[in-house]
Parts: structure tokens; sequence; C-alpha cells
């Protein structure tokens, strides 16, 4: 890896292009192998993520929020076009409203992969811009794991190091310039298009992470298909020649100067250098749980926990010692009093961790539906032990969340719980069961177990078969091929649902 230093330059002493952060980036997704010279162990991974999106998606159809991005995206019918899970059989959209529409069905549960560093970020948002256009520009499957495996490199690197948390920027401004590197990537586009791109997709993904704080709202899946859509259209744009915000990251007025850390900050972004292996995928990991990836170990230790306890009205009071970006983004220390309110919204209980500690505890398990549901959540004896659990943070957890060795970072915590009669029951776990550290790492069965329950109800059997099938060939897989990415489902009853919506311009 080759570490690039990154600060702001002044307009009078101008940076050569080359010397960028957006065109480093874009030679990376430019000088991407082709799929057969791709590293084996990334390719299985992108295939994984392939089909643990569409597992997610699925699951997902019959929710508002994804319900109304299908509506807004079906009136954009377009030739050759691109699919929509849950349209009907047949219908194509222009890509950038696929990419809408399938990138909320992908986010919408929080239950797709994640990539904690410097920040953090769900690189999986990746795959619907790229699909779309994979779809509508008549690429190889090939092709799209080539724009897979470098939109994950790209944005691993950005993640690890740039830190926008901290300057309250949303993390989809590193989806923007990640997707727009894919999409450079799968069409074998030049570097100097690819480099226009990511610079008007940088510009106009970047937000505040209100999305995130306080009443947490449907945006919040809406966001990183926001940020895909703008990438196909910052690489439509530049691919008709046209330029863009310049330099988009180091200049006077730009990104870092007024965004992040200011004129005098720096950051260092490590890049593969040429003809190294792109493994970023590899760095990644998926969800078992439905939940911010931060309480993924939480769940797991409050299932441990649970029996050790016995009944709940025994505790006092629960402390969860943890990282600083834990105890500030889903813990108490986010100052929220939405993450205490029975009467939240889902989008807001998936980002309270005494929330889902308190529910895990008492379940044992846990549930995208059943876990959140209104009933659950304002269950008396749920609210009255949730009340009960705090977090702080503990700098020991903090250094851990950011160890630079990857088989030494963690994101769990250590949970203090206090029986009314004075008893004291520790325990603690650094990382969830399913992470690739963890007592069970998620492995390609896991990613087919998580398709199948997902999918059960929605997706007949053989259907399922047929779609993990296509799945595994996806390297092989001809432009007509993608097409078998989308497991049939059920579209009448989606459709009636759709029609029952608000209307709006579209």
């Amino acid at each position: 890896m080759i570490n690039h230093r990154i600060r702001v330059h002044p307009s009078a002493a101008p940076l050569p292009r080359e010397e960028q952060l957006a065109w480093r980036l874009a030679a990376v997704a430019t000088a991407a192998p082709a799929a057969p010279e791709l590293d084996p162990d990334a390719a299985a991974m992108a295939v994984n993520r392939v089909v643990d999106n569409t597992a997610v998606a699925v699951a997902s159809l019959a929710r508002r929020p994804v319900a109304v991005a299908r509506s807004q995206a079906l009136p954009h019918r377009a030739r050759p076009g691109a699919s929509v899970f849950g349209a009907p059989a047949g219908a194509r959209v222009s890509p950038e409203w696929a990419a809408w529409a399938n990138g909320t069905a992908v986010r919408e549960l929080d239950f797709h992969d994640t990539f904690l560093a410097a920040d953090y970020s769900h690189p999986g948002d990746n795959i619907p811009p790229l699909l779309a256009v994979a779809q509508h520009a008549g690429r190889s499957g090939a092709d799209l794991l080539r724009g897979i495996v470098a939109a994950y490199e790209v944005h691993v690197a950005l993640v690890k190091g740039v830190c926008l948390h901290e300057h309250r920027v949303d993390h989809v401004a590193h989806l923007g310039a990640a997707a727009a590197c894919g999409l450079g990537a799968m069409l074998r586009l030049p570097t100097e298009t690819v480099y226009q791109a990511v610079q008007q997709a940088v510009h106009t993904t970047t937000a505040t992470r209100q999305s995130r704080k306080g009443e947490i709202s449907s945006w919040k899946a809406f966001a990183p298909a926001f940020a895909g859509k703008a990438a196909i259209e910052a690489v439509d744009r530049a691919m008709r020649g046209e330029g863009s915000p310049s330099p988009i990251y180091e200049g006077e007025d730009g990104f870092l100067a007024w965004m992040l850390g200011g004129p005098d900050a720096e950051y260092t972004v490590a890049l593969p250098e040429p003809g190294e292996a792109l493994r970023g995928i590899l760095e990644t990991y998926t969800k078992e749980h439905s939940a911010e990836y931060q309480a993924q170990a939480v769940i797991d230790l409050a299932r441990r926990l649970g029996p050790r306890i016995g009944p709940m009205e025994r505790v006092e009071r629960i402390v969860l010692h943890t990282s600083h970006h834990t105890h500030q983004v889903i813990g108490s220390g986010s100052g929220d009093p939405q993450k205490y309110d029975p009467g939240a919204a889902r989008e807001t209980l998936d980002h309270s961790v005494p929330y889902v500690f308190a529910v895990a505890l008492e379940d044992g398990a846990w549930h995208h539906e059943r876990s959140y549901a209104p009933e659950r959540a304002r269950r008396p004896e749920t609210v009255a032990l949730w009340r009960k659990v705090s977090t702080v943070e503990d700098p020991e957890w903090t250094r851990r969340y950011h160890d630079p060795d990857p088989g030494r970072r963690a994101f769990g915590g250590r949970a203090v719980v206090t029986l009314t009669d004075g008893t004291v029951i520790e325990d603690e776990l650094a990382v969830a069961d399913a992470h690739p550290a963890g007592a069970r790492p998620f492995g390609h069965a896991d990613y087919t177990a998580k398709f199948r329950t997902l999918a059960e109800g929605r997706v007949e059997p053989r259907e399922q078969d047929r779609f993990l099938e296509t799945a595994g060939r996806l390297a092989g897989l001809d432009a007509a091929g993608l097409d078998g990415l989308f497991p049939a489902v059920g579209t009448a009853a989606l459709a009636a649902y759709d029609a029952g919506l608000p209307k709006g311009l579209f």
C-alpha cells in the first residue's frame, strides 16, 4: 500500500491533478484487474455480498420507505433500463431510479454489511448503483464483479483514512466517491472521466449526520440510495466531457477546508500500489442481526448474559462500558431522549443500544421485525428494564475500536449488571459472533442461510434455488444473465400496497 498525505492547497499554489486524492482514487479504479485476475477470495466475497443485499432487500419490500422509493422509480421506464426489486416482471426503469429504489430496499432494515475504522460505512450500498448500470449498459457479471471489488477498495480506504463523524458529516460522502469509482472500473472509463465523476459525487453527497440523530426518520434508508443515484448522474455527466469542482478534497474552499479538519489538517489515505491485489472487501463484515453494527456484539453479549441474570426484575442498573463511537452514536452519550422513547420509530430504536440490549436480554434472541414491533417496544417490563441501561465511554474500548490491526480491532464492550441484592454480574465481548474474528464467522453457507430465512414466504423455494445458483455463477454471467439476480416475488400484493400510498409528482 502507498500512504497518500492530503491537505488543503491554496488556489494560488494549484495542486497537480495527478497528486489530488480524487485522481488517485480514480486511478485505483481504472487499474482494477479483469475478473479472472481478481483476488479469488475478494471475488467470492463479492458474490456473498450480492446474496446478502438481495436477502435484506426482499425482506423489506412491504415496508413503507421501500414502497415509496419503488413507486417513485416505476414511472421512469427506460430501455434497456434496469430491474427493481418487487416490481412486475419485465418492468425496467432508468438506472439512476433503479439504484434509488433498490438502494433503499437494501438499506431499510439496517441488516447488510459494514466497515468501521476512522469512520463507519455500509460498503454494500455500492452494489445497487453498480448492478443498475450494469443491466442498463449491457455489462457482464465479470464486469460487475470488477466494479464491486474496486468500489469496496476505495470505500474501505476512505473510511480508514478520513473521519467524517468527528465533523458531523454523514458517511454517505465516502459512498458517493466509492460508487463513482466502482462505476468507472466496471465501465472501463478513462481515469480523467472517473476523476471528474468522483469530484461531482463528493460535492453533491456531502450532508450533515442529522439523518442519524435525534428522531431518526426514513431518510436513513434513502440517504445511501441518494448517493448511489448521484454517483450515476455524476458518471453520466463526466462521460459527456463535463468537469467538476476541483480539487474537491484539497481545494481552498473544498471538502477538507470547510467540511472536515480545516486548512491546516492533514489526512493519510492508504491505496494499493499498481498491480497490488484489491482485497479491501475482505476487511468488511455483514450483520447477523438487524441493528446498527455497533449493537451486534451487544446483542450477542445480552444473549449470553440473560440466563446468568435470571428474572429481569432483579436488575437494579446496567452500565455498558464501550467505545466513544458506540457511546456517542447509539448510546446514552448521544444525549438523545428518543433513544429511550417507547413510541420511537424503528429507525430510532435500531440506533438505541439501551433498547437493543434490554430486548435481547429479555428474549435471548433478535428478530428483524418482531424485536421492533410497537407492542414489543411498549411492553411495560421492557420499558422499565430499558431505562436502567446506560453507556459510558471506556478509553480502552475506544483504543481497541481504532486498532490498526483488523485482528485486534473491537466493536463490543463490557456489561456491568448490578442486581437489587447488590450482586454484580460482569461479562464482555470484543466482536460479534458473526465477525471474521468472532465465535462463528460468517461464511458462504451463512449468507445462503440468511437469504433463505429472509426470503421465506416471499420467494418460492424453487426460485430461491434458482437465484442462489445464478449468483454463484456471477463471474460467468452475460448481460442478460444479470436479470437472474432479481428473484421473483409475489408482486400483486405489493402493487396493491403501493397504490394506497399518497401520490407525488411522478
